[in-house]
């Protein structure tokens, strides 16, 4: 089958790789100039390594991507970084029971509660019966008031805004099931794993349209629901500047130029207000089921910095502080060697902002005037390190998972012919991620591979 897929992000990756494993003519088309979605990365001239616009790392049993890696023959490193919170103007190491038992800022029967309660959720294996249930709600009860307070408000606010309160403890627990002491990270990473991966399906055939934006997908309605006979192929229309510049034989062309493509399926990983977009002859009702799925943007100030910025090793603090504009400060390289990085320490600043939230209008000077009163907290000198700092943002990064989602999941197949749909609005319980997309990937490849459309 001749299949086209839109976006290399993992997914796009993933099921383009295991469609052409089985001899399938798969093309994908990616708006970006390089593959990895939200985990595309970029180098400076001076690092051997390249560096993830929003920082990544997988846990020891994202078991899909892990596969994934051994099959491409893709070095992973596996490192147990140090994890801790900034309460009260300390930072406090929380990545452990023990750690937990040494905290002093709760009782130790609020310490002992707090552990049962996280307990509960990390030896459980039934999640399905949780995702009636608000997060916020089981927090206060099983940890208590000031529990809750002290250390979980202050994040569930920071992370999710005014939808704190009305997330499903489904998701919550799939956050702490999941969690590993130790972290796994791809050599190189992340842009030369989904490099890697690119030329493995360039080995058996693949193609890559970069700097590519899908503009119209044409396809009939499944079992001719508008009155006709569905179309055996689908359609899609793509604009590029590179193109236009290729048919003004290098020279500079009026605008980008459109080209057609004709496919037996479309794999379309775009979220879903994307999807829409382009292919607005989608049933209203399916539509509005989509605009009804929410998520939440990311927001990443990078610094680059001479020297180290949390001097006791932390590579993940979160900042349990109602008022604090930041949500994590991620120590890049006290969980990497700074060698591959020319021995500057990096660090982000993130966020997960709504999409009409005003910091999404700041530029990077700006949001660092309004994060450094706070970053003085822990580091008061760190001004005098910094080399230069970059900001990264993303429209949609973090999905948001109400009760009872699993009536919302959309499935893979859309009504229209031959087109199918695998973003991450589609993980759960899982939390996004580069695994669960790689999986996404995989499942949806064996769909169409069963279908023989």
């Amino acid at each position: 089958m001749k299949i086209g897929i839109i976006g290399a992000g993992f997914s796009g990756l993933a099921s383009a790789y295991y469609l052409s494993l089985k001899g399938h003519d798969v093309t994908i088309f990616e708006k970006d100039e390089k593959p990895g979605g939200l985990a595309v990365g970029y180098r400076e001239k001076q690092w051997e390594w390249s560096l993830e616009r929003h920082y990544h790392h997988w846990f020891t049993n994202d078991k899909s991507v892990l596969k994934l890696a051994k099959e491409i023959n893709h070095r992973v490193y596996i490192r147990r970084p140090k994890t801790s919170s900034f309460v009260e103007g300390k930072i406090f190491q929380l990545d452990s029971p023990l750690s937990l038992l040494r905290f002093p800022k709760l009782s130790l029967i609020e310490r002992i509660r707090m552990g049962a309660s996280l307990a509960f959720l990390r030896y459980n294996h039934f999640w399905h019966p949780l995702e009636k249930f608000k997060a916020q709600s089981y927090l206060i009860r099983s940890m208590g008031g000031k529990t809750y307070k002290l250390l979980w408000e202050p994040l569930m606010k920071n992370k999710l805004g005014r939808f704190a309160k009305d997330v499903s403890l489904a998701w919550f627990w799939a956050r702490i099931y999941k969690r590993t002491e130790s972290l796994a990270y791809p050599e190189g990473g992340f842009l030369s794993f989904a490099e890697h991966l690119q030329k493995e399906i360039e080995k058996k055939g693949g193609k890559f349209h970069y700097g590519t934006e899908v503009i119209n997908i044409e396809s009939r309605l499944r079992g001719g629901a508008d009155g006709r006979a569905p179309d055996t192929r689908a359609v899609l229309f793509s604009r590029s500047e590179k193109l236009g510049r290729a048919l003004a034989g290098g020279k500079s062309a009026t605008g980008p130029r459109t080209e057609r493509f004709e496919f037996d399926a479309i794999i379309v990983t775009l979220p879903s207000f994307f999807f829409i977009k382009i292919a607005p002859q989608l049933p209203d009702e399916y539509k509005n089921n989509l605009l009804k799925l929410k998520g939440l943007g990311a927001l990443n100030l990078m610094l680059r910095l001479k020297t180290q910025f949390l001097k006791d090793n932390t590579y993940w603090l979160s900042v349990c502080d109602n008022k604090s504009p930041i949500l994590a400060i991620v120590e890049h390289t006290n969980f990497m060697d700074k060698k591959h990085y020319n021995n500057e320490h990096i660090v982000y600043l993130g966020n997960y902002p709504e999409k009409d939230d005003p910091r999404f209008e700041m530029t990077a000077e700006q949001l660092l005037k309004l994060y450094d009163p706070w970053l003085k907290k822990i580091n008061p000198n760190y001004k005098l390190s910094i080399i230069n700092y970059k900001l990264f943002t993303a429209p949609f990064a973090q999905p948001l998972i109400p009760v009872n989602y699993s009536k919302f999941l959309p499935p893979f197949e859309t009504p229209l012919s031959n087109v199918f749909l695998a973003n991450i609005q589609q993980v759960y319980p899982w939390d996004r991620g580069t695994n669960y997309a790689v999986e996404l990937g995989e499942k949806v490849a064996k769909l169409i591979e069963k279908s023989k459309l």
